[in-house]
């Protein structure tokens, strides 16, 4: 059977269960292999964490009319370019050149229990030197390009499978 004329809410199981394996990877990255996440990765790690729940709200609720399955579309879409533009930024900031790498700055955690909400978020924003170093690859791409490279097939299912005419 052709995947691209799955039902809407096998589109939305398999975009959660694709989060879910992505998250659990980020999760034995981190305790298995050791590899702390930077805030901005972290970042992404909410993403995704979003972008799946959305998908499973889909997959339960299952939309029979194109409107509602349009908007479950669109607020994946928005999570997936929120973690998109987060992993963009991490990976301008691994191309920098040594010079220009920002110093490295507190953790997320200090972060939010120091500034505000929005101040801490800009400085996760903005990045740091930890943010910079690349501490893992697979086949020459770092962690954030391969989370941006997903960040862009989720999107682009999403709004497949929100805006398909049935």
């Amino acid at each position: 059977m052709n995947p691209l004329s799955w039902p809407f809410r096998l589109h939305c199981l398999l975009g959660a269960l694709v989060c879910a394996g992505l998250l659990a990877y980020a999760l034995f990255v981190q305790h298995v292999l050791f590899i702390d996440p930077c805030p901005m990765c972290v970042l992404q790690r909410v993403a995704f964490a979003a972008f799946g729940l959305v998908c499973l709200i889909g997959a339960a609720h299952g939309p029979k009319k194109a409107r509602g399955r349009a908007i479950y579309g669109v607020l994946a879409g928005i999570c997936g370019v929120a973690g998109g533009l987060v992993a963009a930024q991490h990976v301008r900031l691994q191309h920098l050149p040594a010079d220009e790498v920002p110093a490295c700055g507190p953790g997320l955690n200090y972060m939010l229990d120091t500034f505000p909400v929005l101040d801490a978020m800009a400085m996760v924003l903005r990045g740091s030197g930890e943010c910079a170093k690349v501490d893992w690859t697979f086949a020459g791409l770092s962690m954030p390009e391969w989370t941006l490279f997903c960040f862009v097939s989720l999107i682009l299912a999403a709004l497949y499978a929100g805006f398909r005419h049935r």
